[in-house]
Order: structure tokens, then sequence, then C-alpha cells
């Protein structure tokens, strides 16, 4: 497995590991929300190379795109050390040691870039996601109540970051 920066070549792949990741039913999107086109996606990966602090890197196994971490940082002086985290991992490749290595990769390049702080949040239900942040460093720092409206129902979230 090689974890490395989303090319413009990676779109395709970069917008069915999306889907299969919003599937879940764990992401911000609905399963079947969004409709991200690869066209899309491209401009995604385009806008946030050329954005200060912010990258995305995906976890690449064989030839195929299976993973993607998202790093998007800001720029006002205020909160230029900080940056938010989305991750989406195939389903068929979970567990598998994916999501440690890609926020890893993401760690080390955030400290070059003066990043000290990392933020994300997770729907309170989501174990296994809150089980590799905690894993990873993540504490939580408080929780979002009735965040989000999942099938008519309201669920927290739990807003978490690492300090680094």
């Amino acid at each position: 497995m090689i974890i490395r920066e989303a090319k413009i070549e990676d779109a395709a792949h970069m917008a069915k590991v999306m889907k299969d990741a919003e599937a879940s039913g764990f992401m911000l999107f609905s399963p079947g929300e969004r409709k991200m086109a690869p066209e899309q996606m491209g401009k995604l990966i385009e806008m946030l190379k050329s954005k200060v602090k912010s990258a995305i890197f995906v976890a690449q196994h064989d030839d195929e795109v299976v993973g993607y971490l998202i790093v998007q940082g800001d720029q006002p002086s205020r909160i230029a050390h900080r940056a938010y985290i989305v991750i989406g991992i195939v389903s068929s490749f979970r567990g598998k040691g994916i999501g440690k290595a890609l926020f890893q990769h993401a760690e080390e390049w955030a400290k070059g870039q003066g990043i000290h702080r990392l933020e994300l949040t997770v729907i309170k239900h989501n174990e296994a996601a809150f089980n590799l942040y905690k894993k990873m460093g993540y504490e939580v720092e408080g929780t979002k109540r009735d965040s989000l409206l999942v099938d008519g129902s309201y669920v927290d979230e739990y807003y978490m970051a690492k300090l680094i």
C-alpha cells in the first residue's frame, strides 16, 4: 500500500471511494445524496492543491485508490495553525490499517506545514471510526447535540481534535 498526495488522474477512483464511504451512512452526506462526478472531484483536488495548508492524500493498493484523507486548512492568522480532516475508506478495505496509515502520513505532512491542531467530527454511534480516532490520539472536546438529521432522527456528533 502506498500513501501519497492525490493527483488529477485519481479523480474517477476517488469519486467511487467517496460514494462507497458515504454508503456507510456515517458521513455528512446521506447514501446516494451527493453525486460526485470525476470532473467535480478533479476540481476539488485542484482547489485544495492551490490552498495553503490543505491537501488530499490517497491510499493506493495495487493500481486502485482505496481510501482518502482530506486536510483543509485556513488562512486567517488566528486559525492558520489548525486544519479540519475528512477521511473515507472503501468498505472492503476497512480494518486493515489504511486509516492509521493515512492519519500518520497526514500528521507528518501537517507538521511540515506548521499545523499544530487537527480537528474532525464523528457521528456518536460510529464506533469503528471513533475507536480509530482515539487510537490515533484524538480526544473528544465536546458533543454537537442533534447535529445531524439521519433517517428522521437527530443524532449527536463528537467534536474531536489532536494537538501535534
